[in-house]
C-alpha cells in the first residue's frame, strides 16, 4: 500500500475525498433488513426461532427417517394364567325326581322340614311321602311303595358325549358311593394305600392326572351288571370303564363351551379331594398341561387356571435401544408417535391460523374501507361471533362426530374448519383498525385520485400495510392453537386414533397408575408442547419488536 504525498495511506486519502452528504459513505439498508436486524439482536426471539426450526425438523424429517410407522404395533410373549375351569363343591342336598314325578320346589321345601325333624313322613297337597335312608347322606322318598326322588349333596356326572344314566341307576350310584364314603377317612387311606402301593400326594403337593388309578372300594349291582365304584365317585362297569362319576364337586369349564376330557376331569376332582395345588395333565397330542387350583373362599369355588405362552401388546415397554422412549399402551412406539404428533399438531396449528387469517383480513378490509353501514353490519357479526361459547360448540360437535362415526382424517379436517372459522374476529377488528387510519392518509388520497380500482386499493395498497401487526398476531395465536387442539385431543374431541397429536399422547395420563409409573409416556410430549408454544411466543415478541419503528434495540 503506498502512502500519498502527505504521508497518509491511500485509501484514507481515498475516503476524505467524498463528502459528508455522499452516498458512497453511507450503508443503506432496506425496511426488511432492519426489522431482521432488530429481529436478531432479540435473543430470545432467536431462541424461540432456534426452537421452531429443531421442532419442524423433529416433526417433519424424524417421521421420514424413523424405522417405525406411527400406527405400528409390537408384541411381546408373556405367561399368563389364564381361567380354565371352575369346580363348586355342594354343601347343600340335591333332589332329583323320577321321571314323571311331581316333586317340585314345594314338596323339596316339606322334605327339608321333615328331615331335620327326623320325621320319617311328611304330608304335600294330599300326597304322603316316606322318607328312607339307605346310606348316610342319602334320603329317598316314596309314595304307593314307589321311589318317586331322592335327595343327596352327590352329584351324577357322565363322560362326554354318554347319555343321562336312568333315575334308578343314579340312586344306586349314590347309594353306594355313600356307603363307601362313610366308613373312617383313616381306614379309607390305610384301605386304598395298601392296594395300590402308592403312598397318598400330601396336602398341596402335585398330581400327576396319568397317575390317578384308585382301587374300588365298592361294588353294587343294576340292571344285571355289576359296577363298582371308588373313593373319587367313579363308577365303573366290568370291563373297567368309567360310565359315571359320583361326587359332591361340579366341574365347568370357564367359558362353557370347552370339553373338558375325562380322565383330567377325574384328576382335577383327585387333587380337590386331596387338597393338591397342581395337576400335570397329558393330552392327547402328546403336550403337557399344568393346572393349578387354588380355592376362593369369597365364591367357594375351586379355580382351576392354566399358565400359557401368549403373544400380546408389548404395552408401556421401557425405553431401550429398540425404543429410545418405550411403548405405549398399544405397543407404538413413542418416539416416532412423538413425531408424527408433532406433525399433527404444527400442521393445525398452521391452517387453523391460515383459515383466521383469510377470514379476518377479508371482513376487517371490507369493514375498514367501506365504513358505514357495512362496517356497522360486520362489527356486529363479529360481536355475535365473540358472544358464543366456543370450547361447549366444540364439545358439541365432538361428540355429534362421535356419533356419526366419522373416520380420523375427515374429523382432523372438520376440527380446523371449526377452530378457523371461530377465530377470525379478532383478526378481522384488528385489521379493521389498521385501515380505518391508513384509508386516510395521503397515498390513499393519490390512488384513489389515479383512478385505481377499489380491491386493487385494498389488496396493493392497505394490505401490505397491516401485515406487519398481522404477522405479529398470527405468529401469537399460533401457540394458542396448539394449546387448543391438545386440549381437545387430550378430553378426546380431537385427532382420533390412529393419527397422533401431542394432545392424545398425553390423555394417557388420565390414568393415575400411568401417570406415576410411565413417565416416558407423558413427559416428553408435554415437553414437546411446550416448547413449540414457547417457541412461538418468543418469536411473535421478537417479530412485534421488530416492526415497532421506536424499538432501538
Amino acid at each position: 500500500m503506498s502512502d500519498n504525498k502527505n504521508g497518509m495511506p491511500a485509501e484514507k486519502s481515498n475516503e476524505q475525498e467524498y463528502s459528508l452528504n455522499d452516498d458512497r459513505r453511507v450503508r443503506v439498508l432496506s425496511p426488511g433488513a432492519l426489522i431482521a436486524k432488530r429481529f436478531f439482536r432479540n435473543r430470545l426471539a432467536v431462541v424461540g426461532l432456534v426452537i421452531l426450526v429443531v421442532m419442524f425438523l423433529f416433526s417433519f424429517v424424524g417421521g421420514l427417517v424413523s424405522p417405525y410407522g406411527q400406527d405400528e404395533t409390537f408384541n411381546t410373549t408373556t405367561q399368563l394364567n389364564t381361567q380354565y375351569a371352575g369346580i363348586t363343591e355342594t354343601t347343600s342336598r340335591r333332589y332329583v325326581a323320577a321321571p314323571d314325578a311331581d316333586f317340585g320346589a314345594l314338596v323339596q321345601s316339606s322334605a327339608n322340614s321333615a328331615i331335620a325333624e327326623g320325621a320319617s313322613s311328611f304330608e304335600r297337597d294330599g300326597v304322603t311321602y316316606t322318607i328312607d335312608q339307605p346310606a348316610e347322606g342319602v334320603y329317598t322318598f316314596s309314595t304307593g311303595g314307589e321311589v318317586v326322588a331322592y335327595a343327596s349333596t352327590n352329584l351324577v356326572s357322565v363322560p362326554s358325549g354318554a347319555e343321562t344314566p336312568s333315575f334308578d341307576f343314579q340312586l344306586a350310584a349314590v347309594t353306594a358311593v355313600a356307603e363307601v364314603t362313610s366308613h373312617a377317612a383313616d381306614a379309607t387311606a390305610a384301605e386304598g394305600d395298601a392296594a395300590s402301593g402308592e403312598e397318598a400326594p400330601a396336602e398341596g403337593e402335585a398330581v400327576d392326572a396319568d397317575q390317578t388309578q384308585i382301587d374300588t372300594l365298592g361294588t353294587f349291582e343294576y340292571g344285571g351288571q355289576s359296577y363298582s365304584v371308588n373313593e373319587v365317585g367313579d363308577v365303573t362297569d366290568a370291563s373297567g370303564t368309567v360310565v359315571a362319576t359320583v361326587s359332591p364337586f361340579a366341574i365347568s369349564s370357564a367359558d362353557g363351551n370347552t370339553q373338558i376330557p375325562d380322565d383330567l376331569r377325574a384328576a382335577l376332582l383327585a387333587a380337590v379331594e386331596t387338597d393338591a395345588s397342581e395337576v400335570t395333565y397329558t393330552a392327547e397330542d402328546g403336550s403337557e398341561h399344568t393346572y393349578s387350583i387354588s380355592y376362593d373362599a369369597y365364591s367357594s369355588v375351586y379355580n382351576v387356571t392354566e399358565t400359557t405362552t401368549n403373544t400380546v401388546y408389548d404395552r408401556y415397554a421401557s425405553p431401550s435401544a429398540e425404543h429410545w422412549l418405550g411403548t405405549d399402551g398399544n405397543g407404538m412406539d413413542m418416539l416416532t408417535r412423538l413425531m408424527y404428533g408433532g406433525r399433527v399438531s404444527l400442521i393445525i396449528g398452521f391452517i387453523v391460523v391460515f383459515i383466521a387469517a383469510g377470514l379476518g383480513v377479508i371482513m376487517g378490509g371490507i369493514s375498514g374501507y367501506f365504513g358505514g353501514w357495512v362496517d356497522n353490519l360486520i362489527m356486529r357479526i363479529v360481536d355475535v361471533f365473540y358472544c358464543l361459547p366456543s370450547m361447549p360448540i366444540i364439545i358439541i360437535l365432538g361428540s355429534a362426530m362421535d356419533s356419526l362415526r366419522l373416520d380420523s382424517w375427515t374429523r382432523m379436517i372438520y376440527l380446523m374448519l371449526v377452530l378457523g372459522f371461530l377465530s377470525w374476529p379478532s383478526i378481522a377488528r384488528l385489521v379493521r383498525g389498521q385501515i380505518l387510519s391508513l384509508r386516510e392518509q395521503e397515498f390513499m388520497l393519490a390512488t384513489e385520485a389515479t383512478g385505481i380500482s377499489v380491491p386493487h386499493r385494498i389488496i396493493r395498497h392497505l394490505i401490505p400495510n397491516v401485515m406487519p401487526q398481522l404477522i405479529v398476531s398470527c405468529t401469537m395465536s399460533l401457540g394458542s392453537t396448539i394449546i387448543t387442539e391438545a386440549t381437545l385431543s387430550f378430553l378426546g374431541l380431537g385427532v382420533k386414533f390412529p393419527f397422533a397429536s401431542w394432545g392424545n399422547i398425553i390423555s394417557d395420563v388420565n390414568n393415575a397408575y400411568v401417570m406415576t409409573n410411565y413417565w416416558f409416556i407423558w413427559i416428553p410430549a408435554g415437553i414437546c408442547l411446550l416448547l413449540a408454544v414457547l417457541g412461538f411466543n418468543f418469536v411473535g415478541d421478537g417479530l412485534r419488536d421488530a416492526f415497532d419503528p421506536k424499538m432501538n434495540r
